[in-house]
């Protein structure tokens, strides 16, 4: 039996391959070839077919002919004719003369309606139809040449193809059931897929990412309208600063005995950037920080950080508050709606927002005051404050983890009904920011000249007057010295575990290093300046109502980036001030 008796005869069930190497003719049960998609059946079987084509030049997609038809309330046949192109999400069909194939671009869907009796004036044979219609399959990019446009009665927008159309890309692959939202459920990273499978089957993947791209041309547009330069600062450098955080370390082939480092921050950078003169920067760009992946957490996150020359932290407050509600206006311009966003959170946007003083509030939640927490005991004050309220003990506690452990537990929860600012943080989470003596906190506290904005329990924008003096920087360099080194404090396991002050940890990784350079960079004089961080990816979690961090980001989180080459056995064929 040929080739072309197997195609004809619709009792043999065709075997369509799902791998690239997957070419030669496959064979059924009874020793018979069936046909496989195999370039020289494309070239030799249906000459009508062309595969991989260079040069395509395609008059509308599917989406610009779906577009042009939904303004009109007629139902008749458009007579103008038009080229549209997209990729096969449905084949249906009825009969062996007529057959209804749904193609969808950009997110756009239409139906293809392919009778033999409108195509056989362009000399196109029954046997030709039907090795088209047994030939084509789900996932096949096509072009569709001459098509006549026109809206049914119950609003399906349609084409009746006037002639053959084209295999653009043929879909070597099984071509998964399209699944709207499946990428957003815990089940998605179980059952990995590549992202590019997941987009074709879900969505609001694609969705999600015009709302990111909508939202960094809303800040940018923001900065810019107040005449902000943006700025490119390095991305790799002898050591990262800017931020607590363990940072990503590596070599470079021209520098083989030097040890650099991926940025944590773009911070001091752009405060460098102020000293030279430039009085109005931003960045919008990447920060790298070796710790672990979570719901809210990636190791590479986008973030966003202004400095501006006489700008206090009241001026940082009022602009965060008018670019949270210009993102907010442009996010629910667009046609798509995102599910899970919350209610309640949108319609507070506009303000006013609530504002706790760190310190105050903290003692008033607890029921005691806090320690000084600048003094020698303020560590073992606070771990005796964990201990007789059976809180959980950060990690390799140190007092500034403490403090902000502290702050994730009776602060920040105030934030999930509406924006809340938490002010005058302790100076020791601070170390880059101005200081001062609380004014009306027992026992006086040193605290910073920052703000924090957090929304639906996510930190989202870190604000702060910065640190000119080169002298006080370097005293806070040196404090946050003291919570790295081993000596220079007691040692405690776990609260789970029973505290223990005599056992042996390691230093903190993540306390910020003395930074000589940069004081240097003080020494030439930075003027009183106010600076300003957004870790876009929480801020796109809050607009889209995604729970995971990895589902605003094009292609997951770094679990997912690294599934292919850690060849996982359960992968399956088609998931600073700018904190993250």
């Amino acid at each position: 039996m040929d080739l072309a008796s197997i195609l004809l005869d619709e009792s043999i069930e065709l075997k369509h391959p799902r791998h690239l190497e997957t070419w030669k003719p496959a064979c059924d049960q009874r020793g018979r070839r069936a046909a496989s998609r195999t370039p020289e059946f494309y070239h030799h079987t249906l000459p009508a077919v062309s595969t991989y084509p260079s040069g395509a030049k395609l008059a509308n997609t599917a989406g610009k002919a779906r577009l042009d038809q939904l303004g009109k309330r007629k139902t008749q046949i458009v007579l103008t004719e038009t080229s549209v192109s997209g990729r096969v999400t449905s084949i249906r069909l009825s009969g062996s003369k007529l057959a209804f194939v749904d193609i969808t671009e950009d997110q756009t869907k239409l139906q293809v309606m392919l009778s033999h009796s409108s195509l056989e004036d362009n000399g196109i044979t029954l046997t030709d139809f039907k090795h088209f219609c047994r030939l084509l399959r789900r996932g096949d990019y096509i072009s569709l040449k001459g098509v006549r446009p026109y809206k049914a009665k119950n609003g399906q927008v349609s084409i009746r193809a006037a002639a053959m159309p084209i295999i653009l890309s043929p879909c070597l692959q099984r071509f998964p059931v399209e699944h709207r939202g499946l990428a957003t459920t815990e089940l998605a990273e179980s059952n990995f897929r590549p992202r590019h499978v997941e987009m074709q089957t879900d969505p609001e993947i694609i969705e999600t990412m015009k709302a990111r791209a909508t939202l960094i041309r809303t800040m940018r547009q923001f900065f810019e309208s107040r005449e902000f330069v943006e700025v490119s600062t390095p991305i790799l450098s002898a050591a990262a600063g800017g931020a607590t955080a363990k940072p990503f370390e590596t070599k470079a082939m021209e520098f083989p005995h030097r040890k650099l480092s991926l940025r944590i921050a773009p911070e001091l950078w752009l405060k460098r950037l102020i000293v030279g003169g430039l009085d109005k920067v931003f960045e919008i760009g990447p920060s790298f920080r070796n710790e672990g992946l979570d719901k809210t957490h990636n190791p590479e996150f986008t973030t966003c950080e202004f400095y501006a020359v006489r700008h206090d932290l009241r001026q940082l407050m009022d602009m965060t508050m008018r670019l949270v509600i210009d993102i907010h206006q442009a996010i629910r311009a667009l046609p798509y709606r995102f599910a899970n966003v919350p209610a309640h959170l949108l319609d507070s946007i506009c303000g006013p927002y609530e504002e706790l003083d760190f310190i105050p509030s903290l003692n008033s939640a607890l029921g005691t005051n806090l320690p000084n927490l600048s003094s020698p005991s303020a560590y073992s004050e606070l771990l005796e404050l964990f201990r007789s309220r059976s809180l959980p003990v950060p990690s390799n506690p140190t007092v500034p983890r403490l403090v902000d452990k502290l702050s994730s537990l009776y602060l920040e929860p105030n934030s999930l009904q509406k924006p809340l600012w938490i002010t005058n943080i302790p100076e020791c989470l601070s170390p880059l920011a101005k200081s001062y003596i609380h004014p009306t906190a027992p026992n006086g506290q040193p605290v910073a000249a920052r703000a924090e904005l957090f929304m639906a329990g996510k930190e989202v924008v870190n604000c702060y007057e910065e640190e000119n003096s080169p002298f006080e920087q370097r005293r806070k360099f040196m404090e946050q010295q003291k919570y790295g080194s081993l000596k220079s404090r007691p040692q405690a396991k776990s609260i789970e575990n029973g505290i223990t002050p005599d056992e042996n940890l390691e230093g903190d990784e993540e306390a910020m290093k003395v930074d000589e350079d940069y004081l240097r960079a003080l020494e030439w004089g930075l003027p009183p300046t106010g600076g300003w961080g957004c870790g876009i990816d929480r801020l796109m979690m809050l607009f889209t109502g995604k729970e995971r961090i990895g589902d605003v980001l094009s292609f997951g989180n770094l679990r997912a980036v690294t599934r292919g080459a850690e060849g996982d056995s359960n992968t399956a064929v088609g998931g600073s001030k700018s904190d993250q």
